[in-house]
């Protein structure tokens, strides 16, 4: 199983599973890409950021769960989710747009609340 390492000041280190048997053609595009570097937005209780991967939608979903790491391919993004969004109906979470999901975070997602708009985030192979 591949597992990547999301890299904050903020936050330290997390690691995250990927999911080559859901989305294998989501996970094999950004494996190829790492490591890579980028700064956060916050939208909600989502972290997101552009990635050098340009991929199209592979088993989109249009919710997901507390530590779910999305491709959102509208905007080449990397969404790491532990939270409700602003467009969020109660009991799930909802991305803008559907995401092809593509890993899940190992331990506690919440850690991502503290991250802050602009905080530098890196993501590598573990």
């Amino acid at each position: 199983m591949k597992k990547i390492k999301i890299i904050s000041d903020r936050i330290g280190t997390v690691e995250a599973e990927l999911l080559e048997d859901k989305n294998p053609k989501t996970v094999a595009a950004i494996w190829e890409k790492l490591p890579f570097e980028a700064r956060a937005n916050r939208w909600g209780d989502e972290v997101y950021f552009t990635i050098p991967v340009e991929i199209g939608e592979e088993n989109p979903q249009e919710t997901v769960e507390v530590g779910d790491i999305g491709y959102w391919p509208p905007g080449r993004g990397f969404c790491i989710f532990f939270g409700p969004t602003p467009i969020s109906r109660k009991g799930e979470i909802r991305p803008a747009d559907p995401v092809n999901v593509f890993g899940k975070i190992i331990g506690d997602p919440k850690v991502f609340k503290s991250v802050k708009n602009g905080d530098r985030i890196r993501v590598e192979r573990a």
